[in-house]
């Protein structure tokens, strides 16, 4: 059995519920599980602040992890780093393309057939998907899309009312939620619900269309601030920008806020239902983004990809039995966690699979729980190496993303490894590329949070030598080795 069955979108995104097949774990009685997952939503830059009922109704009532990082700043990595429990170097899933791994025949083969909704089945859990699921099957789209419901093609156009893609995802959850109810009651559910918001084209639904227009991409920190001391491709940004890109930055950034109200929507009426059937008490909720967001940061006008704070931290909120109410945990955590976290809590020997993450529940079950220091993020570019954009001709082949201005946001050779290490004495990041430059970039964010300052030139060579070893230690583990305690 596989995930969530084999059955691939038509287009772009896939619906699907199916049974597990009811093989035991124990006595103990197995919670349900609920996990939304968005699509590019940041946490540096304010990306939970339109969500008023998501915070009251499970950050409020839950946990919430202040240090939650992605793996990878790119959908189809770090949703690979989801579904398997793996860094990038083991999954190899490496950037959004086909030659990069993502959804390809070779991901089908070796790494679905292990994925975590696999294991849940094996153990009786029923599943349901809805949203988007990996990138080569297209990407977010909020109107004129096309669904698989269990492999049956079902085709959307633009009338609110039946097809705007967050409020669906959110009818066919209660769907899915009463006829579990109805048929499988006494079995325990894990259902994931992926949606559109905030990716573009960031269409709000119509009674958000006007909320937010005077607000404005936020101009503190790095916004506007020319890559003195970075990667080539940091450099190469205009600064300061030009008004195309200021203006590109503030709609981008407003219109993310306003489809993430339909989110915010979508949860509430999750929390209601669950609440109605009288299984919130009994039910894990998660929410999580699949990374962060720029728009404006070191003058690159909106995307994600790079190594910095505002593209790999992302939200985390968890809600459900045993948790403390209102609790904030500021241990490093990384989406690599999520798979661990759904079979410990399911009952599975976590120590059996392949998985490099860790399982969250020790944390909030003892506050002396043994815990990660640092961690490892991973990115390969993309780009051609033959082809030229032929809106921006001057910047030659390797290059991709080049808009608005001809301003890149990825490269052949934005191709970078890094540890970033959060501990109580130190709050770093090392990070190097792979391409002619040999660069690398550190940055201590205690008091540089906004990582303006590469001091690579200034730090103790002793310690660069340490982070250096420490890096190819983290680029070639598997497993647990994945989570040992740096010398």
């Amino acid at each position: 059995m596989d995930l969530f069955s084999r059955i691939f979108l038509v287009r772009w995104l896939w619906l699907i519920a199916l049974l597990g097949d009811g093989l035991a774990v124990g006595a103990r009685p197995r919670p349900n599980m609920v996990f939304i997952l968005t699509d590019d939503q940041d946490c540096v830059l304010g990306g939970m602040t339109p969500m008023k009922k998501t915070k009251a109704l499970l950050a409020d009532q839950g946990v919430t992890f202040s240090n939650a990082f992605v793996s990878a700043p790119l959908c189809c990595p770090s949703r690979s780093s989801i579904l398997t429990g793996m860094y990038q170097h083991n999954h190899h899933v490496v950037n959004n393309s086909h030659s990069g791994n993502c959804s390809s025949t070779a991901w089908q083969h070796a790494h679905e057939p292990h994925a975590f909704p696999v294991h849940l089945q094996k153990v009786g859990y029923t599943t349901f998907f809805a949203g988007k699921y990996l990138n080569q099957v297209k990407n977010s789209k909020y109107y004129n899309y096309t669904l698989s419901v269990n492999g049956k093609e079902e085709k959307h156009g633009d009338d609110y009312g039946k097809d705007y893609l967050t409020d669906l995802i959110a009818n066919r959850s209660l769907d899915f939620l009463e006829t579990h109810k109805r048929l499988a009651q006494h079995t325990p559910f894990f259902m994931m619900l992926s949606t559109p918001a905030s990716h573009s084209p960031w269409n709000s639904a119509p009674q958000y269309e006007h909320r937010y227009d005077s607000v404005s991409a936020p101009r503190n920190g790095s916004f506007n601030h020319h890559g003195k001391g970075k990667h080539w491709l940091i450099r190469q940004a205009k600064t300061p920008m030009a008004n195309t890109s200021v203006e590109l930055s503030d709609e981008a950034f407003r219109s993310r806020w306003k489809t993430l109200l339909s989110v915010d929507d979508l949860v509430e009426r999750v929390v209601k239902q669950l609440s109605n059937m009288g299984i919130l008490k009994s039910t894990y909720i998660f929410f999580m983004s699949d990374n962060g967001y720029h728009t404006g940061q070191f003058s690159l006008p909106i995307d994600k990809r790079q190594l910095y704070e505002f593209d790999i931290r992302v939200p985390l909120i968890v809600r459900g039995p045993g948790l403390k109410p209102g609790q904030k945990f500021e241990v490093p955590v990384v989406n690599i966690d999520l798979a661990p976290t759904f079979l410990d809590l399911a009952g599975v020997n976590v120590s059996q699979t392949e998985m490099d993450g860790k399982s969250l529940v020790p944390l909030w079950k003892s506050k002396k729980a043994d815990w990660r220091t640092d961690f490892l993020v991973e990115y390969q570019g993309e780009g051609s190496c033959t082809k030229v954009d032929p809106y921006c001709p001057r910047l030659g082949p390797g290059v991709a993303e080049c808009f608005p201005d001809c301003v890149c946001e990825d490269a052949i050779n934005n191709t970078y490894a890094c540890v970033r290490t959060l501990k109580q004495d130190l709050n770093m990041q090392y990070c190097e590329f792979a391409d002619d430059e040999s660069f690398v970039e550190v940055y201590n964010l205690g008091p540089d949070p906004h990582q303006l300052n590469n001091i690579v030139r200034s730090v103790d060579p002793k310690l660069l030598v340490k982070m250096n070893q420490r890096l190819i230690a983290l680029q070639s583990c598997k497993s647990r080795s994945c989570n040992t305690t740096p010398q």
